[in-house]
């Protein structure tokens, strides 16, 4: 007995301590600032924080059947690249890009949506995200060509601007990839660009006509590297080598990706939030979750009675390790999603009534309180089982199948059922197993009853 009741109390630090996460971590509600481990404030989705959102039909019809998840999956990063560097959008937190495969809910389209929290300016947004980054591979100025001259107004002579690198013709939209490697003999980290046919043939060119020389690569204006060439590159794969660390390498990759998109995009839909209606959808579901808590609460205690208060205390558990994972998952929470939670509370106690009504029914046979609640888990469970089960596989079909929204419901129903299926059978028992029912007298007859009347015990002879 006093094993089954360390084991609870230990349960019930783990909880106190999930909960004490929940609240320190949330600076709206402790009022507090923290950083590390504890800056784990929830993320909010678009509804309820405000902001702007745009949806891209992506052009794929070039694109060979089995690549089109590869490709979908670099202009997502792509794009997230855009958004990082974009000086229009410092300070902006947790922006979401998510792809969305085609299906029917979206007429079989290839979708790229992005989310922008805290962002109201449509027009602004498109620009950043749809804007036309330039990508150019120049190669060394011929010093005998001629220097450009014109005559100013004022007669003079102006020199023009002697640049040392000059177009050849060779641009980011020839580039399939660039990859982050490391060198099969010295094991430095190196940079492996990829080129499509057309690229592949034009690099071979431009690397045979400038052996010796070093080829600039610009990113919008800027060089951003002037690799040697040793020898004609043929066969559409180069490698950039020198002396490169690990995070300078990466950083190379991600520019040369960076200068591309590599799946065009048309803009199909806007959407904008103002923060005043965001702050409006958060109160009304964080008010219509407490209700629903409390409401349960009262019924469970005032019906079910000490079976009841244990149900109770399962269910703020559930609720503190729902909320634990919205926040370290984590997860974006939309009114959607908040629904989706909502309704697991009443999910989160189904197990617990059902344990209970099998309890009750072994007592009115002639059972003992005891031998109630062991009968009562047991043959519960395959009831609890299919519903919970069925309620995961509706979960899981709407999450691959609907849309943002209806993902974002879908997820924290699943989560909520799969927890609270958990929550119920583990934790409840172990509450249940560290209570001493003595000899099961008119106290145990009364706390365990339910509705108006008390558990009923036929003493065999």
């Amino acid at each position: 007995m006093w094993k089954r009741r360390i084991v609870a109390f230990l349960i019930l630090v783990v909880a106190v301590g999930i909960g004490y996460f929940v609240y320190t971590s949330e600076p709206k509600i402790s009022g507090q600032t923290h950083t590390g481990f504890l800056n784990k404030p929830f993320r909010l989705g678009l509804d309820l924080s405000g902001g702007t959102q745009l949806v891209y039909r992506a052009d794929v019809s070039k694109i060979e059947p089995q690549d089109v998840g590869t490709q979908m999956g670099s202009l997502r990063q792509v794009i997230e690249n855009r958004i990082l560097d974009s000086k229009k959008f410092k300070g902006v937190s947790e922006a979401v890009v998510r792809t969305q495969a085609a299906n029917f809910s979206n007429g079989n389209e290839e979708r790229l949506t992005i989310e922008l929290p805290g962002i109201t300016d449509i027009a602004e947004a498109v620009s950043v995200i749809g804007q036309t980054t330039t990508l150019e591979f120049k190669v060394e100025r011929n010093k005998d060509e001629a220097i450009p001259v014109t005559i100013g107004e004022d007669g003079n002579v102006n020199l023009g601007a002697i640049e040392q690198y000059v177009s050849s013709g060779l641009d980011g939209s020839y580039l399939k990839r660039a990859d982050a490697t490391f060198d099969q003999t010295t094991g430095l980290p190196t940079v492996s660009i990829t080129w499509n046919d057309e690229g592949s043939k034009l690099f071979a060119e431009i690397t045979k006509a400038n052996v010796g020389k070093t080829i600039a690569i610009y990113l919008d204006g800027a060089i951003i590297s002037a690799p040697n060439v040793n020898e004609e590159i043929t066969g559409g794969q180069a490698v950039i080598s020198g002396s490169f660390n690990i995070k300078e390498a990466k950083e190379l990759k991600d520019k040369l990706n960076f200068g591309r998109l590599p799946v065009p995009i048309e803009l199909v839909s806007t959407s904008n939030i103002g923060a005043t209606l965001g702050a409006v959808a958060t109160d009304a579901g964080v008010k219509a979750g407490v209700i629903g808590f409390i409401a349960i609460a009262l019924f469970m205690i005032l019906w079910y009675r000490l079976p009841g208060v244990i149900a109770v205390l399962n269910l703020a558990i559930y609720v503190a390790i729902m909320l634990a994972i919205f926040k370290l998952w984590p997860v974006t929470l939309t009114a959607a999603g908040i629904a989706g939670f909502i309704i697991s509370l009443g999910i989160a106690v189904d197990a617990n009534i059902l344990v209970f009504e099998r309890m009750k029914e072994e007592v009115a046979h002639g059972g003992t309180i005891r031998d109630g609640l062991t009968a009562g888990f047991s043959r519960a469970w395959t009831s609890v089982r299919d519903s919970n089960v069925s309620s995961l596989i509706t979960a899981f079909i709407l999450y691959a199948t609907g849309t943002a929204l209806i993902k974002s419901f879908a997820f924290t129903f699943f989560m909520g059922t799969l927890i609270s299926l958990i929550v119920a059978y583990s934790v409840s028992r172990r509450f249940f197993g560290s209570i001493s029912l003595g000899r099961e007298g008119k106290l145990a007859q009364f706390l365990f009853g339910s509705g108006f009347k008390n558990a009923k015990i036929v003493i065999k002879s």
